[in-house]
């Protein structure tokens, strides 16, 4: 069922910026599209980064909307939480106390909700989503925003799983930005967020979460209905099922951790020959928002060095997703573009081994190339033995060339035409291995 709404404009705080009512003939899962926009947002300029908005229903807060994509209306996805049989209404208003103090009027063109019950085929996924409580030095600094969540699911010796992960905006913690994009492709933050096992009955079997240094716990935290509270508590954006007392960072000491949360409404992906950067490939803004993140915060530099901790304009890089076996070393790709110079190669890893991409399956990388540079003409990929392998056959075997792409002048991806499928096997500290487009 959807359901659609004129809004009125923010006036004023206790005003509110759009109310949806909607009526259920049975128990169900609801989920609000918001179409909202904020007059002088920008993500990528301090003071104006963007509008909180929150969510209630039939008067009870139930999430915040962080306004990230500027004046242009788009659309934002939000669980709101299982309800029974009756008449409900959601209310849209704005949270000046979490929104950029240079910001305009808010505005939401329409809220539409979608109901979805205990016979829809996605209804046992989105029954056990989990909520988010933001990471208290993120409020009011506009940065590690959950910009969207996903999950996949299968068959489990005991019943059947379900695995949740959010993309942020970026992290604050972790992996440096140079690296980031060498081995991940990305600036964002992908992380695992919670699992859950459940029987052919529907009763919960298991549930486990990602904490502190990548640690996967059992989960014993409370739950909102079905849904589990979690709780951002690192700079790298790692989870737990336990409340933090700290206090929110300065400037927004008005506003303690369990006040905000964020619910962005879990979409299903199949990731089988793909990696988890696809999820932001079918939601192309994503590139945008980070890119923005990055040059506010300062991360981004013309001549930026490897090791720098900084990259160069993201629309300087091509970006590369292949497929490989791989156990007991690392690989890098290198691609050819032509300069005033003539052809030249420019390899993921930069000579520096850190760079290097270390894991088996799908991957992203990313590498930068001169402004100006011609197009990819050719890529090659290149192995090297671990020091530390632990099995006595090291190997790796590229399989697939999924996708090659830039950014365009508005940080979009723009594809280009390449594709491959195969088996090439790479010499383990050898000479690299070309695939031609």
């Amino acid at each position: 069922m959807i359901l659609g709404v004129a809004a009125a404009v923010f006036i004023a705080a206790a005003a509110p910026l759009a109310e949806q009512s909607f009526s259920l003939d049975h128990t169900a899962e609801v989920v609000a599209t918001l179409h909202a926009r904020c007059d002088g947002c920008d993500w990528g300029v301090e003071g104006r980064e963007g509008a909180a908005v929150t969510i209630a229903v039939d008067g009870r807060y139930r999430a915040h909307v962080m306004l990230t994509r500027g004046e242009d209306d788009a659309e934002y996805r939000v669980l709101l939480g299982r309800y029974g049989r009756g008449k409900h209404t959601v209310t849209v208003a704005s949270d000046p106390s979490a929104s950029a103090p240079g910001v305009g009027a808010v505005h939401v063109s329409r809220v539409d909700v979608a109901s979805i019950g205990e016979h829809d085929p996605s209804y046992e996924a989105l029954a056990h989503a989990p909520i988010l409580h933001a990471r208290p030095n993120t409020i009011g600094h506009f940065t590690d925003v959950p910009l969207l969540m996903w999950y996949e699911t299968g068959p489990a010796p005991r019943g059947r799983s379900y695995r949740y992960s959010v993309i942020f905006s970026n992290e604050d913690g972790g992996t440096a930005t140079d690296r980031l994009m060498a081995t991940w492709g990305r600036t964002t933050d992908i992380e695992f967020v919670y699992g859950i096992e459940i029987d052919a009955n529907g009763h919960t079997i298991a549930e486990e979460f990602q904490g502190p240094d990548h640690v996967v716990t059992p989960f014993r935290g409370r739950h909102d209905t079905r849904h589990p509270l979690e709780f951002v508590v690192t700079d790298n954006n790692m989870v737990s099922d336990r409340r933090t007392a700290t206090p929110v960072g300065s400037g927004s000491s008005r506003t303690p951790q369990a006040a905000v949360r964020y619910a962005p409404a879990p979409e299903l992906f199949d990731l089988t020959n793909q990696s988890r950067e696809v999820v932001m490939d079918a939601h192309p803004w994503t590139y945008r928002v980070t890119s923005q993140e990055m040059s506010r915060e300062g991360k981004i530099a013309d001549d930026a060095a490897p090791g720098s901790g900084k990259i160069p304009d993201p629309r300087r890089f091509v970006f590369v997703e292949a497929c490989s076996d791989l156990d007991g070393a690392a690989l890098a790709f290198g691609v050819q573009v032509t300069t005033p110079d003539g052809p030249r190669w420019f390899d993921s890893h930069r000579d520096r081994d850190q760079f290097r991409i270390v894991r088996t399956g799908c991957f992203r990388g990313a590498v930068p190339v001169p402004r100006g540079a011609g197009a990819v003409d050719a890529i090659r990929f290149r192995a090297w033995r671990q020091a530390d392998a632990k099995t006595l056959q090291p190997f790796v075997r590229v399989t697939r060339l999924n996708k090659v792409f830039t950014l365009g002048d508005d940080f979009l991806p723009k594809p280009l035409p390449f594709h491959w499928t195969g088996s090439q096997v790479l010499t383990l500290d050898g000479a690299p291995s070309e695939l031609p487009f």
